[in-house]
């Protein structure tokens, strides 16, 4: 594998060079022996913590054995597991989208759509898509000829799999789409500022009982219900979880509340007394609606910048004038104001995209791994959302949400009819949409016929 496929190895060496003098971009090296797999003998085992761009801490796990020439590169997530699982999604159109950066960690598949190849749970991998896709047409061809042997058939549909994935290296199959899902919520494909809706897309989602299990977490037994096992309107429910943040115990709360005009949500809160982390989610409820919901509003006075506003998780939003758009499920559910969403856009991305440290001195300077001319966008871009909290320029507002779940403020007279800024407007669902949602493979009548 060249350099260009193996990060890792070059972080560790750039640490090892660097002998600790680059402290910005690298924690200090721990070096352990350890046993060869290969030969038996020992080897040499370097751990590096790192930061990755729009993402968190990895610890780089590098293995080098003398004897026999065999080495070996890992990655572990510094933390521990995030409180959602994770789905990312990238189009890629060029070459030049072969070289994002990925993070997979040993919890995550990765899926190369059009190819209909999976790579399962596995090794923790940080690489780039070119290099995830390179290994997998080298693995498929390290067994192709015992395959020929024993199974012709399966042989020669691998062979057309291989020929595929080729094609798409040498540039020659585009568009295609890889995707990375993590239920573990640690694994990362970097974002790039001029990405537009439906080239890259992250969506968060609640784990499953099985996942759960999986990752060796245990479900919270449900208490306080009624007689039908359903939530008591405005009655507080408290379970234990751990904080992301700091890893102590905390509590998070959830309630079931009415918004005026619209309909009930449960919003759940998480707060760590430890270290002060704090997380608000809103969940939607009811029956699916036949027919989306696209609700449009101009932004023109600090007084629009006060109206209430509930972005589901499966809503899209978008602000045109501000080079905006926020795909559904990436911030969860928020019931806030206009202001409060735009705020924790912003924060949200800017944690992102520019390392925060404690030493204002390294908070000021440049991450090496954004050039001059990527990082004026991204100061051009947090100029025009700060100016539109601010109340400084007027913008609009586009939720686009297939249940129907979103909602915002209206001004007039009559607070269920929208004012002279707002349009709201309903529309059939996309198959697309309608696939996304789980809804064609729902069936809600005489179900108990196919059991």
């Amino acid at each position: 594998m060249t350099e260009l496929f193996n990060p890792i190895g070059e972080k560790v060496e750039q640490a090892v060079q660097a002998n600790g003098e680059a402290e910005d971009d690298f924690k200090p090296i721990d070096e352990i022996e350890s046993l060869c797999m290969n030969c038996h003998e020992n080897g040499m085992t370097r751990l590096l913590l790192t930061k990755i761009p729009y993402f968190r801490e990895i610890i780089i796990m590098s293995f080098n054995c003398d004897h026999c020439g065999f080495n070996n590169n890992e990655i572990q997530p510094a933390g521990t597991l995030q409180l959602k699982g994770v789905h990312y999604e990238l189009r890629l159109r060029d070459m030049e989208d072969f070289q994002r950066q990925v993070v997979k960690s040993d919890t995550a598949t990765v899926k190369f759509i059009e190819l209909d190849v999976e790579v399962p749970a596995g090794k923790g991998q940080l690489t780039n898509v070119e290099g995830l896709l390179t290994t997998i047409v080298d693995d498929l061809v390290f067994d192709q000829e015992k395959r020929m042997k024993e199974t012709p058939e399966a042989a020669a549909k691998v062979a057309e799999v291989i020929a595929k994935g080729r094609q798409m290296l040498a540039g020659e199959a585009f568009p295609f789409r890889v995707s990375v899902d993590d239920p573990a919520g640690n694994s990362f494909i970097a974002p790039d500022p001029r990405d537009g809706v439906g080239k890259w897309e992250k969506r968060e989602y609640l784990r499953t009982p099985e996942q759960n299990e999986a990752l060796g977490l245990t479900d919270t037994n449900t208490e306080g219900l009624d007689d039908n096992g359903d939530i008591i309107p405005d009655q507080v429910y408290q379970f234990p979880a751990s904080c992301p943040g700091c890893m102590h115990p905390c509590t998070t709360n959830m309630k079931m509340v009415d918004i005026p005009h619209f309909r009930q949500v449960v919003i759940m809160n998480t707060s760590c007394d430890d270290c002060g982390y704090k997380s608000n989610d809103v969940k939607t409820g009811g029956e699916v609606p036949e027919k989306g919901k696209k609700v449009t509003i101009k932004i023109k006075t600090p007084v629009d910048l006060a109206r209430d506003i509930l972005k589901s998780e499966s809503c899209q939003l978008e602000c045109p004038e501000l080079s905006l758009s926020v795909n559904p499920g990436t911030l969860g559910g928020r019931f806030t104001t206009v202001e409060g969403l735009l705020t924790q856009v912003r924060d949200d991305l800017h944690k992102q995209i520019f390392e925060a440290d404690a030493d204002v001195e390294k908070t000021k300077r440049k991450n090496d791994s954004l050039d001059s001319t990527e990082a004026s966008r991204w100061s051009d871009f947090f100029d025009g959302l700060n100016s539109a909290i601010k109340g400084e320029r007027e913008f609009t507002i586009v939720l686009t949400d297939p249940l129907a779940a979103s909602y915002v403020q209206s001004l007039a007279d009559n607070p269920d009819e929208p004012d002279e800024q707002m349009t709201v407007e309903e529309y059939e669902r996309t198959e697309e949409e309608e696939e996304e949602l789980g809804l064609l493979d729902m069936k809600t009548e005489n179900y108990e016929n196919d059991v």
